[in-house]
């Protein structure tokens, strides 16, 4: 299952806004068409947004004639800002960029920088799927067999390149042979959790219960679940996580009702140039994700609507984040800036 990959010069990806109901390709030759999926989240997930955006990058330079490295650079500087433009929390999507434009200004001539270019996106591509196997081997063993695990939204192959996060610990544990039973919440408003992660699990062979976001509270109190485990979009560096919306809401409950709770993200999801998850931007999102399912309208014409996509969750609610450089816990100031170090 790849949500994202590169095919014959064109970007073949997963219109995740399609599934469970059909398995729908796109095939993009065009950068624009990538900043575009991005943003109506054909592609979502914070590591494959990152791939996608370093893959969009190596599109975009593709299509650029320039007689001179000069030329060549000051026309791949639009395809980036097109690119940086589309989704504001997910730190993967900038630091792939970041990585692109590093790789370009190094380059010698137009050809060679192309070349480069689409060598970096796959070596990132291939660097995520890495972190993200190792990651859900050191998760795995906070897995005990028999364990009942809530997690939130999709983190699986979907949303990486090609394993998963928090998904992908489950995966593993059941790959060693370990008893697991997922509790999916739903997702609102875009219903990740019941449209994508319970179409992953059931790909596994990993039984699963699905439930409506407003019933965790209920699940956590009455002993049901042993552990909750979640992705991230954006790390900081005190270890306060911006994750789907809903995530802090299941870590209040989790604390209070006693049960572990576990965040699961590559380190490529840690930007430390931000001191606290204050400092991290929230993208809101339109209006009708709110008000309508699958384009059926829910709520009266014209309601007011907020609808912020992501919510921080403090770090004294994480009993640990899992990398691909082992598990962390407290304080997370100083062990999460030594994970860069070594």
């Amino acid at each position: 299952m790849k949500a994202i990959e590169w095919v014959s010069g064109k970007i073949r990806l997963i219109d995740q806004t399609r599934l469970p109901w059909e398995m729908v390709f796109l095939e993009l030759d065009d950068y624009r068409e990538v900043a575009s999926a991005i943003k109506e989240m054909q592609i979502r997930g914070a590591p494959a947004i990152g791939i996608a955006a370093a893959y969009g990058m190596a599109l975009g330079a593709q299509g650029i004639e320039a007689a001179s490295k000069e030329e060549f650079t000051a026309k791949l500087r639009p395809v980036s800002e097109t690119l940086s433009a589309t989704r504001p929390t997910a730190v993967n999507l900038f630091k792939a960029l970041e990585r692109m434009n590093r790789v370009a200004e190094a380059g010698e001539d137009v050809a060679r920088i192309k070349e480069a270019l689409l060598a970096e996106a796959k070596k990132l591509e291939e660097e995520n799927e890495a972190a993200n196997r190792k990651l859900s081997t050191y998760g795995a063993e906070l897995i005990r067999d028999g364990f009942t695990i809530m997690t939130h939204c999709n983190t699986g192959a979907l949303a990486t390149a090609g394993y998963g996060t928090a998904l992908g610990v489950i995966r593993a544990a059941k790959e060693q042979s370990k008893a697991v039973h997922v509790f999916v919440s739903e997702t609102r408003p875009l219903l990740q959790g019941a449209r994508l992660t319970t179409w992953e699990l059931a790909q596994y062979g990993i039984p699963f219960t699905l439930i409506a976001d407003t019933m965790t509270g209920h699940f956590l109190s009455r002993g049901r679940i042993d552990c909750v485990i979640v992705g991230a979009d954006r790390i900081a560096a005190n270890g306060d996580v911006a994750n789907k919306i809903g995530t802090y809401n299941l870590a209040v409950l989790a604390r209070e009702n006693g049960v572990p709770f576990y965040v699961a993200a590559p380190t490529s999801s840690i930007d430390l140039s931000l001191s606290s998850g204050d400092e991290i931007p929230i993208e809101e999102r339109g209006a009708e994700e709110v008000t309508h399912v699958s384009g059926v309208p829910i709520a009266p014409v014209g309601v007011g609507v907020a609808n912020p996509a992501f919510d921080i969750t403090p770090h004294r609610y994480i009993s640990a984040i899992i990398t691909e450089k082992g598990i962390i816990r407290e304080p997370y100031v100083e062990r999460l800036r030594k994970v860069f170090q070594g």
